[in-house]
């Protein structure tokens, strides 16, 4: 089933050309952001022009932290009641509009900090505009919140249709700010994304078209990009891939991919993306058997081999710079195997198998 309700403004200016519908959403947004990159990058300054010029007050909540926490996500929905306000707009990565989404549907719904994972609590929501910074989780065409519970020192997930923002406004401009390290790690994730396409059990051969080309974008351009961050081509197919990416697993959901990462993002702070990146070759490795013929499809499109692809993810040098503990492994392991994304596995992965994994990070 095919199912993607957002409105999608790509390109140059796609803040200004949003204003029409803009004006439909409401009279006063709440922007959430992180502390600075919405402004470091032009995006923040561009949708404010946008809302005064057709008469839209707004108030700024600019506390999301990367791995935004559940206290974040009440402390935005508090400021959306105290304010006033009847939309949002998310500016940033996937945190700052991943934390949106869940400050919306709290707000909507009346939810404590206990019922945030509770979808059945689910009724209504107030509509979100997204504008990505970065190319990488593609939430902004997504319906997945990812929050860290920080007592219990997890990361988790939730999807629903509701949290589908109903904009997406992408500019490909707002990335040229990127460091080379995020622009490296948020790349990944979207490859992460796009190969987990094929992998899941949900894979659709209808978006196979998306993925393939998703994935020659990143192999054509993450390097060009690295090496020269004011190519704005390259940021551009970077973009295209994230936006791809975002798709794909808006449909096919992820896999342990992500399970198997965000342990390692909430216990030792590692960025999501490059979580993604030091498993990725074993975690081909382990789907290969089950998704053979699907990667082999993949790897002609691309015109390379399995192993030339396995040489290209290793030239960025991608390490987590830690050797895991046996404690933090057998810790973990249950934790991974509850995970949502679990059920989204080509096969039922084994706990020796998860092991075998974080055993050679």
């Amino acid at each position: 089933m095919h199912y993607l309700p957002t409105r999608i403004i790509y390109g140059p200016n796609a803040v200004k050309r949003s204003a029409p519908y803009l004006k439909t959403l409401g009279t006063k947004a709440l922007l959430v952001t992180g502390k600075s990159s919405a402004l470091k990058c032009g995006a923040l300054d561009d949708i404010l022009n946008v809302l005064s010029d057709n008469g839209i007050t707004w108030s700024i909540y600019n506390k999301v932290e990367e791995n935004p926490v559940l206290e974040t996500v009440m402390a935005g929905a508090e400021a959306f009641s105290k304010e006033g306000c009847d939309f949002l707009i998310g500016i940033g990565g996937g945190s700052p509009i991943d934390a949106a989404k869940a400050i919306a549907l709290v707000s909507a719904n009346r939810l404590d900090i206990n019922n945030i994972y509770n979808l059945s609590l689910f009724q209504k929501t107030y509509p979100l505009v997204a504008i990505p910074t970065t190319s990488g989780t593609g939430t902004e065409v997504t319906q997945y919140s990812v929050l860290t519970d920080a007592v219990h020192q997890k990361k988790a997930g939730f999807g629903h249709d509701l949290a589908f923002p109903v904009l997406a406004l992408c500019d490909p401009r707002y990335t040229l700010s990127l460091p080379v390290s995020v622009t490296l790690n948020t790349a990944i994730d979207a490859l992460s994304h796009l190969l987990e396409g094929i992998y899941s059990n949900k894979r659709m051969p209808l978006i196979y078209p998306l993925i393939f080309q998703g994935i020659r974008l990143i192999l054509q351009n993450l390097r060009v990009v690295l090496d020269n961050p004011a190519d704005l081509p390259g940021r551009d197919a970077l973009m295209q891939a994230a936006l791809y990416g975002g798709i794909t697993i808006s449909h096919t959901s992820t896999t342990l991919q992500h399970s198997i990462g965000y342990p390692l993002t909430s216990v030792y702070n590692i960025p999501h993306g490059l979580a993604n990146g030091i498993v990725m070759q074993p975690m081909m490795e382990l789907y290969y058997p089950a998704v053979k013929d699907e990667l082999e499809e993949l790897f002609r499109f691309l015109n390379i081999s399995k192993a030339e692809f396995y040489a290209w993810l290793e030239s960025f040098a991608m390490t987590a710079g830690i050797k895991l503990p046996a404690e933090f492994i057998e810790a973990n392991i249950p934790e991974v195997l509850a995970s949502r994304n679990m059920a989204n596995n080509p096969f039922e992965v084994s706990p020796e198998q998860i092991r075998s994994i974080y055993e050679v990070i």
